[in-house]
């Protein structure tokens, strides 16, 4: 059994090659970057198998989309990472994964979310807890859904039912209360 050789063409090689559409230019796409790339979505997304996903469709919206890039704007890695980033954030902001989450048990999902990132998150340990509990309880609530929870500041005015400016405003306070700890 031989093992396949890698391909690795000069970046100009490889815009020329995707450019004519070829498909050494995919087989080369794939063999470069495919592990730069996945490094940055799972990153963002902790889900390896969702990962692997939009990993594929990082490569297909790159081959369908080669048209908008141009060399004059940047690097191929660069624009190529922000597509990538960008597919990732979708997928992570979409209600499907969103869902996806709801429905698993809270437990079992908190164990391996510990064992993936081999970390025990113990904010008292930090004196963390203790700061927040000084904050007054809607600021502290905000807080708990934007940093700990990881609302956007929509989706914590949706769920308090508060005005998107009394959020940004109760979170910069909080923020301020709590800097003053450190200072």
């Amino acid at each position: 059994m031989s093992k396949k050789r890698k391909i690795s063409l000069s970046e100009e090689e490889l815009v020329l090659a995707l450019r004519q559409r070829e498909k050494i230019a995919v087989e080369a796409l794939y063999d470069m970057y495919s592990a730069s790339l996945f490094g940055v979505i799972v990153r963002i997304i902790n889900d390896t198998a969702i990962a692997e996903d939009v990993l594929q469709d990082t490569f297909v919206k790159i081959w369908n989309s080669f048209q908008s890039y141009s060399t004059e704007k940047g690097r191929l890695f660069t624009w190529m990472v922000n597509i990538a980033r960008n597919l990732a954030i979708d997928k992570i902001r979409s209600k499907d994964f969103k869902n996806q989450g709801k429905n698993q048990e809270l437990e079992n999902n908190v164990t391996f979310i510990d064992e993936q990132r081999n970390t025990v998150y113990k904010p008292e340990l930090l004196g963390i807890k203790e700061l927040v509990e000084t904050l007054k309880p809607e600021q502290k609530s905000i807080l708990d859904l934007v940093y700990f929870k990881g609302y956007t500041h929509v989706e914590a005015a949706d769920e308090l039912g508060v005005p998107l400016g009394t959020i940004k405003t109760r979170l910069r306070m909080a923020i301020i209360q709590l800097r003053k700890h450190f200072n």
